[in-house]
């Protein structure tokens, strides 16, 4: 049996670069501080692409820097057309792009086009009159005649999704904060500045877009209420049941058949550049996979989309089959990017471990599985160091998610802390200011990039033998998914492209087991996958706990 290691560093160039595409997701705030007021910013972004770059990953992703007043850390955005002066400049961001391209890294930035900030100049102007050129922008409505909301439409993060506001007299729709009142899409004029906002990055040079909550963009003209549902949580990442968020069935106030049309006018746009590619975020409940199916299929709306289907608690064979079986079955020609971790969820290593004592092998396990799956992957800063989810006080915490539902949940400030560098520096080489936005937990610290590197079977060292094994087989970057029916908890599949073909066994128990090789299957050549060793024996296939076995077939 041999490791197969060598690293094919070589990047896609051509349009189809973003398929099977490992894509590394950076928060800006929390990945490195050059000025030392204990914030990140672009210019440590710029500083830090060389490790990013050695990890073998294809892709950046940046979470907003743009101009915002930070009431949801830069979800509310007031210029989409600027940074920013607490991340830099647009100089900044340009030798940024310069410095990620030379390392041949592709460049992805969030945009945030379903709302704005209530301090955006379209909202002043719109919320300034009942006549004005913009007074259409955003959803205004009449209340009912006893003065209550006009619909039963609730936001993400607590309270009713409407709001009144004294000078129109009207009330308005914010599926998030009061102080990101949505857009109205089914405005034409709205649609044609948002895409003016992409085509400007577009001209600066970037690669692709990663669409927030892209479902998220129209709302029912009739404005009729949800009815109710309890949605089932089992795999998913925000949605929790101290939200009652999530006991409507959000029929109305989102995901609307319009939204087809505009995705069309997007890809349109992003088709008239060279190599350029987007990838949706879909929060949509139960209907998740249809909604992104719906979104992705076909050469002409999103070139893919990824959801919280991953993004929960549920970390078996039966449930990743599930998953993945539905995307098979559902995403004919479309495509999917999964995730296991990002800023908004809690991180996966906390999310999947019983005991402490299992976090570097469930981070290793998780890592390789989801290297094999079949599409693109997206992978959230400190991932690849095993970081488990902060614990912080409710004085520590800065997300307004977390503030409104403290102590029943907690907020995401525990997948945002400051990335670790350096074991032996103040904040752990993040920052030199005297104080980081967020607390860095002493056992992060422990974690930290060099101490890693110093390690030959590290967490850090497994991503980059991992995704070099990866590009070295073309069979996992595009090639076909087959699941192997089994009545064990064991996830068994095959990756097959041209003339190669791999079986994968992953065993996602706490205790050993045996899987017997079905005959059909014929001779097979285990081959040992980065930090695990593929055993067979008398052509049944022999797992530890958190285990994986891998051939050729």
């Amino acid at each position: 049996m041999v490791l197969e290691t060598t690293r094919d560093t070589t990047r896609k160039v051509d349009g189809n670069w973003w398929r099977g595409a490992v894509i590394y997701q950076i928060y800006p705030r929390s990945f490195q501080d050059t000025t030392g007021d204990g914030l990140g910013d672009i210019k440590g972004i710029t500083q830090r692409l060389p490790h990013v770059a050695s990890l073998g990953v294809d892709a950046i992703w940046l979470s907003p820097f743009f101009t915002s007043p930070m009431a949801d850390m830069g979800y509310d955005v007031s210029d989409y057309c600027n940074v920013d002066p607490m991340f830099g400049t647009l100089a900044d961001f340009d030798e940024m792009m310069t410095e990620a391209h030379r390392l041949g890294l592709k460049v992805i930035i969030d945009q945030v086009i379903s709302h704005t900030s209530d301090r955006h100049p379209w909202f002043i102007e719109s919320r300034s009159s009942r006549t004005n050129p913009k007074a259409d922008w955003y959803v205004w409505a009449d209340p009912k005649p006893d003065g209550t909301a006009p619909t039963n439409w609730l936001s993400i993060f607590g309270g009713p999704g409407w709001e009144w506001d004294g000078v129109r007299k009207q009330y308005y729709m914010h599926n998030f904060l009061i102080s990101q009142p949505d857009l109205n899409f089914h405005n034409p004029d709205v649609q044609d500045a948002m895409l003016d906002t992409v085509r400007f990055w577009l001209d600066r040079g970037v690669d692709g877009f990663r669409l927030d909550t892209v479902n998220y963009y129209f709302h029912d003209k009739q404005l009729r209420s949800n009815p109710p549902m309890v949605y089932d949580t089992d795999g998913a990442g925000m949605e929790t049941d101290t939200n009652p968020y999530s006991m409507q069935n959000h029929l109305y106030d989102k995901t609307q058949p319009e939204n087809i049309g505009f995705l069309k006018r997007l890809r349109a746009l992003l088709d008239s550049y060279d190599n350029r590619a987007s990838v949706g975020e879909v929060g949509d409940g139960p209907r998740s996979l249809n909604t992104l199916a719906l979104y992705t299929t076909g050469d002409d709306k999103l070139h893919m989309c990824y959801t919280f289907d991953l993004l929960g608690p549920a970390f078996s064979a039966a449930y990743i089959r599930k998953v993945m079986q539905t995307v098979l079955d559902t995403v004919v020609n479309g495509w999917v990017c999964w995730a296991f971790s990002n800023h908004d969820v809690v991180r996966h290593v906390t999310r999947f471990t019983e005991d402490p004592s299992e976090q570097d092998r469930v981070a290793k396990l998780s890592a390789t599985l989801i290297s094999v799956l079949r599409g693109s992957i997206c992978l959230y800063q400190g991932e690849e160091l095993g970081l488990s989810e902060a614990e912080l006080t409710y004085e520590d915490l800065r997300d307004p998610y977390g503030i409104r539902f403290w102590p029943a949940f907690k907020g995401r400030d525990g997948c945002r802390t400051p990335m670790v560098w350096e074991a032996g520096e103040a904040h752990a080489g993040f920052s030199e200011g005297a104080k980081t936005w967020l607390p860095i937990p002493a056992d992060h610290a422990s974690r930290s990039v060099d101490a890693q590197e110093a390690m030959p079977d590290s967490v850090l060292q497994h991503y980059r033998e991992t995704f070099a094994f990866r590009k070295n087989h073309h069979a996992l970057i595009d090639g076909d998914m087959t699941f192997i029916e089994i009545n064990q908890d064991l996830l068994a599949f095959v990756r097959e492209k041209g003339g190669e073909k791999l079986l994968f066994v992953f065993n996602l128990t706490r205790e050993p087991q045996n899987f017997v090789l079905p005959k059909r299957m014929g001779d097979v050549m285990p081959v040992d996958l980065p930090g695990f060793v593929s055993k067979l024996e008398a052509g049944a296939v022999k797992l530890d706990a958190l285990d994986v076995f891998c051939a050729r077939v």
